[in-house]
C-alpha cells in the first residue's frame, strides 16, 4: 500500500468535513431498519473489540457501543471523527475511541479486531478489493465483517442514471456497486460471503442534496434528470413528482476463512 493521497480521497475528506455536522444530525444515518439488523446479525457476546471502518459521524460505531468491550470509530475526516466524540459524550458511552485513517491502509495489528463493520461508506473506496483485502487482515480467526451500503442494479441504464445522480450530489462518490459484485470482491478478499437482507432507502430531495451541501447548479440537474428519467428508472428509483426516491441498500455479512 502506498502513502500517495489520491486525489478521490482528498476529495472525500475535503466534502465530509464540510458537511460532518450535517451527517450528525441526519435521519438516514442515525437510525433504519439495517443498523438494528446490523447489531443482531454481529451475533455479539458483550466482549469484543470491534472496528467501524468509515464511521461518519459514527452513529454505526455507537449503535454497537452498548453491545461490545471497545469500538474503534475510524474515517479520513478529522471533523467527523469530532462528532462520534461529541456523540460518545453526550451518550455517556466510554468504550468509543477514534482514529483517523484510510480504509485501504488500516493502521491496526493483523487479528485485532473480532467484527469489523462499515456503513453507507464503501460507495466511497476508490479500490474496494484493497480495503476488503485490509479488513480481512485486522480480523481474527472465523471473524465477521458487516457492509451496509447503497447498492446498484443489473440494468444498464438504471445503473448509469444512478451513478450519474450520485457524482452530480456529491463529487467524492466513486461507485454504488452491485450485489453480486460485491459478493465476487468478498470471494476474493477471502471471506465466506452471505447476503443477509435488502431493503428501500426512502429519500427527501430537498435533505439530500443540502446534507451534501450540493451547488444549486447541480440541483437543477438533478431535478431535471430525476424529471426526464426514462420509465425503467423511474420505476427503479420510485421518482416523486416533488423529486423524491429511494434508492436500494443490502446487507452483506462476511465470514474470514483460513487460509
Amino acid at each position: 500500500m502506498t502513502n500517495e493521497r489520491p486525489e478521490i480521497k482528498k476529495s472525500v475528506e475535503r466534502q465530509f468535513s464540510q458537511t460532518a455536522a450535517n451527517y450528525r444530525r441526519s435521519r438516514v444515518h442515525a437510525a433504519g431498519e439495517d443498523l438494528a439488523r446490523m447489531v443482531a446479525e454481529a451475533r455479539l457476546s458483550g466482549g469484543e473489540w470491534m472496528l467501524d471502518a468509515g464511521c461518519g459521524a459514527g452513529h454505526t460505531a455507537l449503535a454497537f457501543a452498548p453491545h461490545v468491550a471497545e469500538v474503534t470509530a475510524f474515517d479520513l475526516s478529522a471533523e467527523m471523527l469530532a462528532q462520534v466524540e461529541a456523540l460518545a459524550q453526550e451518550r455517556g458511552l466510554a468504550n468509543v475511541r477514534t482514529r483517523r485513517g484510510d480504509v485501504e491502509a488500516l493502521p491496526f495489528a493483523d487479528g485485532e479486531f473480532d467484527r469489523v463493520v462499515s456503513r453507507y461508506s464503501a460507495h466511497h473506496w476508490p479500490h474496494p478489493e484493497g480495503a476488503l483485502t485490509e479488513i480481512r487482515r485486522v480480523l481474527k480467526a472465523g471473524g465477521r465483517f458487516l457492509l451496509s451500503d447503497i447498492v446498484s442494479f443489473d440494468s444498464y441504464i438504471c445503473d448509469t442514471y444512478l451513478q450519474t445522480i450520485e457524482l452530480l450530489r456529491d463529487p467524492s462518490h466513486v461507485r454504488d456497486h452491485t450485489v453480486a459484485q460485491w459478493v465476487a470482491m468478498f470471494e476474493a478478499a477471502g471471506f465466506a460471503a452471505e447476503v443477509i437482507f435488502e431493503w428501500r432507502v426512502p429519500l427527501d430531495f430537498d435533505d439530500w442534496v443540502a446534507r451534501m451541501l450540493t451547488p444549486a447548479d447541480n440541483v437543477a440537474m438533478l431535478r431535471k434528470f430525476l424529471t426526464e428519467a426514462p420509465i425503467e428508472v423511474q420505476d427503479a428509483l420510485a421518482i416523486q413528482a416533488d423529486h423524491d426516491f429511494s434508492l436500494r441498500g443490502a446487507l452483506i455479512s462476511g465470514r474470514k476463512l483460513l487460509e
